[in-house]
């Protein structure tokens, strides 16, 4: 109680609503009448309406099932898929060898510093150079695609002066005919019958092609979804399943020395490690032997991280990098300033409100309206995010409350920006406006390079603790989403969420997505705060004319 028996709430509080409500309200009135103001409001409106319609676009016919791992296509054209050619350990760029086809088995060759340097026999010859004494040859024969097209029923004549290999030579892949018959040939493959003088310094094999048999071309819808990640939450025992046998490779006609079934070095052959953290719930990572569990179903898993990963990109992409950057540039550069070079700031002022009061209750006008745009637009998003996502649900409420925090994050964001800007504009009020297009480009590097994984540089920017927000609410909503984060690396999927989503960086070691949020936001109030008080600072000393 005062001297005359009113409650302080009468003398202070209500003066100081009042006043705080008269500029607040001003700054709405003023925002919301200039052109520029709905000029920008416009422009994030399409940008937002225009990346809706494309994920509308994308979900109308549903989530299909993808080829993940490549395996269903047939890049030799022989008819067997990828995945079969893997089984049988044939060559899917070579349309000569597919499974059935038959392949080649060395039986001899003649090194480069062997002694002996001729052999005689009815072989398939690889990589000749030398002289080849033929009792026939197979002038259709060849051993891949990239052989030499070589017709040896019409050969030029061998130069007749000196010997091959020591006074001329041929170029690679070709051959010629001496008058008796042999032929000299350079890096040559054939399959023949008679003798073989191998040059000197020069390498060749010789060996036979397995009997031909027939096998039944696959389907390549078999090798589309073939394997889901099986995993039965036990985090104690072997896991995944080789459904399409291109890891256990059972039907290999000869073994494969450059490839390993155990990459994960457990001592089982085509499994997969889930590494879970110190409280034996958590997954920390994935070791995946090659080939094992690599196409997943593609509505429950892949359909699920590109939808998640479609949310992430827009709300970093859109909201933070462009409307949370671009919006305060706009609106909040001139809150001050603006009412200096107008002549109006010293009405304003002759009203009884502390100059530093006057800052505050600016900012607060503008951010009613970037904010409550900000707001409104992520609510749009989440509802029709909700609606259209995968999944059984009718609507899915983490997506609404992960847009929430989305647009949360992003007020925040805009109360740095803005109050960042509104500094400047009293720093500098001729070349205040090309500092913060500098700085505008500063915060939007930085936030790409938060994108790609940039934990130094980045720090010192707003837009680096907004993106670090983001990703920490994703986690703390979505927990699985490090566990689709960590599949889409083992088993090499693409996935929107393995390309905009990022383990939070700032947990303090305790890998925990609360404490890398709580920091983010402090760090953001603390920018917002100390930004203010210098704008006060200034504003005090500065006269008013």
């Amino acid at each position: 109680m005062d001297a005359q028996g009113r409650g302080l709430s009468e003398n202070v509080w209500t003066r100081l609503d009042r006043k705080a409500g008269a500029i607040t309200e001003l700054t709405v009135r003023q925002l919301r009448h200039r052109l520029s103001t709905w000029v920008v409001l416009g422009v994030g409106t399409l940008l937002i309406l225009m990346l809706l319609a494309f994920y509308v676009d994308a979900v109308r016919d549903g989530f299909k099932p993808i080829d993940n791992d490549g395996d269903s296509e047939d890049w030799d054209g022989d008819g067997y898929p990828l995945g079969q050619e893997r089984k049988y350990g044939t060559d899917d760029w070579n349309a000569l060898e597919f499974p059935g086809s038959g392949y080649y088995v060395e039986d001899g060759s003649i090194g480069w510093e062997d002694s002996v340097r001729s052999h005689s026999g009815n072989h398939t010859w690889l990589n000749v150079v030398g002289v080849f004494s033929p009792l026939w040859i197979d002038n259709e024969y060849k051993y891949s695609p990239w052989d030499y097209e070589i017709d040896f029923e019409d050969l030029e004549d061998c130069d007749s002066n000196g010997e091959f290999g020591d006074d001329w030579w041929l170029r690679w892949g070709s051959a010629c005919e001496y008058e008796d018959g042999d032929i000299a040939m350079m890096g040559l493959n054939f399959r023949g019958e008679g003798t073989l003088r191998v040059l000197d310094d020069y390498s060749a094999d010789w060996g036979h092609i397995t009997a031909q048999f027939y096998v039944e071309p696959d389907p390549a819808s078999d090798y589309i979804d073939e394997d889901d990640i099986d995993w039965d939450g036990n985090f104690l025992s072997s896991q995944g399943f080789d459904d399409d046998g291109d890891c256990t490779r059972e039907a290999w006609l000869e073994p494969d020395f450059w490839f390993e079934k155990d990459d994960n070095r457990n001592g089982i052959n085509c499994d997969v490690i889930w590494v879970v953290g110190s409280d034996g719930e958590t997954i920390i990572d994935i070791w995946a032997d090659e080939n094992v569990d690599e196409d997943p179903d593609d509505v429950k898993l892949s359909g699920e991280a590109n939808h998640r990963g479609f949310i992430v990109a827009v709300g970093k992409i859109a909201f933070v990098m462009i409307l949370s950057i671009f919006l305060p540039l706009f609106l909040a550069l001139g809150l001050v300033r603006d009412e200096t070079e107008n002549g109006t700031l010293h009405y304003l002022l002759s009203k009884p409100i502390h100059r530093g009061e006057f800052i505050v209750y600016r900012i607060l006008g503008y951010l009613l309206i970037a904010g409550s745009f900000i707001l409104i637009m992520s609510i749009i998003m989440g509802i029709f995010t909700s609606i259209l996502g995968p999944g059984d649900s009718i609507i899915r409420f983490r997506d609404i409350l992960v847009w929430l925090g989305i647009g949360l994050a992003t007020i925040l964001a805009l109360t740095a920006y803005g109050a960042v800007f509104n500094t400047l504009g009293l720093i500098s009020p001729k070349y205040g406006v090309y500092i913060a297009l500098v700085i505008g480009m500063y915060e939007f590097m930085m936030a790409v390079g938060t994108l790609f994984g940039w934990d130094t540089l980045p720090v010192l920017s707003i837009s680096h603790w907004t993106l670090q927000l983001v990703d920490s609410l994703v986690l703390i909503i979505w927990p699985d989403t490090m566990t689709m984060h960590l599949m889409s690396e083992a088993f090499g999927l693409d996935s929107g969420i393995d390309i905009f989503w990022n383990p939070p960086l700032h947990t303090l070691g305790t890998e925990n997505p609360y404490v890398s949020g709580i920091l983010s936001i402090v760090v953001l109030t603390l920018i917002t705060v100390f930004m203010i008080f210098m704008a006060q600072s200034i504003f005090k000393r500065r006269e008013i004319m």
